[in-house]
């Protein structure tokens, strides 16, 4: 059960560790039939995604020939996890996750279906696009925190890293598939056909869920109906700086540099004239990148916050880089290290709060963590597609990547403060190491030096 006063459990290590005896090879937990079953029916269904994210931008820029109406569509479709996202981490929590994501997945296929029968039948505007989104947007409150969480119960603790992980690549291996074929898709035959291939997509993990062994789950305490369970929860964050801080630049970067849909869009058809085909090579290139990151977690045996904030730093400096790069091909070339880099946060900041949370309380936090993520697009899509359409596209990635960038060196400086570290600078084997260590450590080398 869930402690009534809210206070929260003992703090968990700064920088979540896996030991070394159950580290586990790239692909330990596809060893896991339930898992297996629940990688195959989203290798499916996130190949439709990816084609319905790159038909539904370009749709939108035909139709209005706007980013910001790109930018608008993005904002409704994570509308709902910034308004609802903490209750649906609450509901999480109580439900059974494997019937909750029954529902869900049942929900976004249908909308898939009904935007493909309007784009086929040439009725299609742009409000139907955006309502699209909108109801995909309230099937994600729930979705994306049970699918969060219902990887531990698949396959516990030992294994949850490498899930982790290996959902990224997943996505992200969908996502070479997903806008290569969407491109061809878009042009041979029109959008529509990609609508309605995203939404029998549903079908896979569907088939997945109900193929499951109960049995081999991991059986996880459910938080009982009650008051508070939502104050609860973020105080539980608040008493935490390793999960709070890395919530808050997963917000930053998801507000401000992952604005993707609408810098991408613009560059294909603004800066470089060249259609919806180089805008599929930019999402796929940015795939290669994204899907090595995701890779090179799955090998790591810890979720180290310094990672993270090197990667950050280093996404936020190659956005600045791309958003002055003077020929289409070096824009493409960047896409690999900027969704390597991307990719490596994701991983790393998601594999952090997963591990350093209550099980009893996942639910709220995770739903806190996709909020704050994806939430945030409402917010950053639309300054993205309005800095686009006044000063330039080049402009608006700029900044974006500017303040990704001051965000993770702020919150890097903030966390050595909390957890008293200082900087230290020297070299290692002939080479220069910059690292923080213990304050204590740092003061007690000063005499000898």
């Amino acid at each position: 059960m869930s402690t009534g006063s809210g206070a929260p459990s003992a703090p968990a290590p700064t920088a979540p560790t896996t030991p070394a005896s159950h580290r586990s090879s790239m692909f330990g937990s596809l060893k896991v039939r339930n898992y297996r079953l629940f990688f195959a029916g989203q290798v499916v269904s996130n190949i439709g995604t990816w084609m319905q994210r790159i038909a539904q931008d370009w749709l939108v820029l035909s139709l209005t020939g706007s980013a910001t109406a790109v930018g608008v569509t993005t904002a409704l479709q994570f509308l709902p996890m910034l308004l609802f996202g903490l209750y649906g981490g609450v509901l999480v929590d109580r439900l059974n996750k494997r019937r909750a994501l029954l529902v869900t997945q049942s929900a976004m296929a249908l909308t898939g279906v009904a935007l493909a029968l309007l784009t086929l039948s040439g009725h299609v505007h742009v409000w139907h696009v955006y309502l699209a989104a909108f109801f995909v947007g309230l099937a994600t409150v729930v979705d994306n925190p049970a699918r969060q969480s219902f990887v531990s119960e698949m396959v516990g603790p030992d294994q949850l890293q490498n899930a982790v992980s290996l959902n990224s690549a997943n996505f992200q291996s969908a996502r070479l598939v997903g806008p290569a074929v969407a491109g061809l898709m878009i042009t041979g035959v029109g959008t529509g056909w990609a609508f309605l291939f995203n939404g029998l997509s549903f079908v896979a993990p569907i088939v997945g869920l109900l193929m499951m062994r109960g049995r081999d789950l991991h059986a996880v305490r459910r938080a009982p109906r009650g008051k508070g369970q939502l104050r609860e929860g973020l105080r539980y964050v608040a008493g935490r700086p390793d999960l709070m801080w890395t919530i808050i630049l997963v917000g930053f970067i998801g507000t401000f540099g992952f604005n993707f849909p609408v810098y991408l869009s613009a560059f294909a058809d603004d800066v470089f004239h060249a259609g919806a085909g180089s805008y599929s090579l930019f999402n796929t290139l940015m795939a290669v990148g994204s899907l090595a990151g995701a890779l090179l977690a799955a090998r790591r045996g810890t979720a180290k916050l310094r990672v993270m904030l090197a990667a950050a730093v280093a996404f936020g400096g190659l956005e600045l880089v791309a958003a002055t790069a003077p020929s289409l091909w070096l824009f493409s070339l960047l896409m690999v290290p900027i969704g390597m880099f991307g990719m490596t946060v994701n991983v790393t900041a998601n594999t952090t709060v997963q591990m350093g949370t209550d099980p009893a309380m996942r639910g709220r936090v995770m739903a806190l963590y996709m909020m704050v993520f994806m939430g945030g697009s409402p917010i950053g899509a639309p300054i993205a597609g309005w800095i686009t359409d006044s000063y330039g596209v080049r402009a608006g990635l700029a900044v974006g990547g500017a303040i990704a960038a001051a965000a993770a060196v702020v919150i890097g400086l903030v966390l050595a403060r909390v957890g008293n570290l200082r900087l230290s600078v020297g070299w290692h084997r002939g080479h220069p190491r910059v690292r923080f260590v213990p304050r204590e450590q740092r003061e007690q080398l000063a005499p000898a030096a």
